[in-house]
């Protein structure tokens, strides 16, 4: 019987202990709560220092989750390279495999250009010059550029852009030109469908996509062919790349370019001379055809 008395009086003394700290720490709520009522600066410098003498403590308890975050963030960077060498060097792959067609075809197609004694295009020379304006004026989609005829540049010459055509120059000042671009309603270029070879006019409509017209057979055009310059009557060198098909609906074929009017910063105007626009009637032979 005395064993279980003295457990009786152990719980008891544990049971007031409990009480005892549970009523120590709502007065000291209390205490706490009246002295920062009552003194504030001295609450602040009590957290100041209370935090003052823990932020060691966090530093290096923080240290070694940096640490495992740092090592994560390098797992996934690393796993992330690996999956993009991966994609490069298939990549790489497809390209050798262009690049030994290619070499086969332009073999190819300099032994048929010896067979057919062909005379090659003289290469144009060109004017790169910035855009400065898009001012609108006469027509609704043109362009300002800084050449003029100081610089070489002549009414009716050819303007691009890396990525493909741009226009043509309708005004020539001395210092400035105006480039009608292929958007605006009163554009017109010839162009070709660069795999099935049908023949149609770029009607451009002032907004940013020009449609074809004047085309004979309209069956198998679908969006994605690419769109060249055609060269017919002279009015363009052919081949200039223009741009794609994006839809075809009710007969209407709408085209995609290939440069953005409000990206082009640096243009070339091209000259390919007289020979490359009009071909030369030849001694003794009146430009009238007579």
């Amino acid at each position: 019987m005395q064993p279980n008395g003295q457990m009786s009086r152990f719980g008891a003394m544990k049971v007031a202990l409990h009480r005892l700290a549970f009523g120590v720490l709502v007065a000291a709520a209390f205490g706490l709560m009246l002295l920062g009522k009552a003194d504030t600066v001295l609450i602040s410098r009590i957290s100041s220092t209370v935090i003052d003498a823990l932020t060691p403590v966090l530093e290096i308890m923080s240290k070694p989750a940096a640490s495992v975050g740092a090592v994560m963030n390098n797992i996934r960077e690393l796993a992330a390279i690996r999956e993009e060498n991966a994609r490069l060097r298939e990549e790489n792959r497809g390209l050798l495999r262009w690049q030994t067609v290619a070499r086969e075809l332009q073999v190819e197609n300099q032994r048929l250009r010896e067979l057919a004694n062909l005379v090659p295009e003289p290469a144009p020379n060109h004017i790169t010059a910035r855009v400065v304006a898009d001012t609108g004026g006469v027509f609704a989609r043109s362009l300002l550029v800084t050449a003029g005829t100081r610089d070489g540049a002549r009414k009716g010459q050819v303007v691009v852009a890396a990525e493909g055509l741009v226009g043509r120059l309708t005004e020539v000042g001395g210092r400035s030109s105006r480039v009608l671009l292929l958007t605006d309603i009163n554009s017109r270029v010839p162009v070709i469908m660069e795999e099935s070879r049908a023949r149609a006019i770029l009607m451009g409509t002032n907004d940013n996509r020009p449609e074809l017209a004047f085309m004979k057979a309209k069956t198998g055009i679908s969006p994605g062919d690419r769109i060249v310059t055609s060269g017919t009557a002279g009015a363009f060198p052919p081949d200039i790349p223009v741009g794609v098909v994006a839809s075809v609906d009710d007969g209407h074929i709408r085209v995609e370019l290939l440069i953005e009017e409000g990206r082009l910063d640096l243009v070339r105007i091209l000259d390919y001379g007289i020979e490359g626009i009009v071909p030369d009637p030849g001694p003794g032979v009146a430009l009238g055809g007579r």
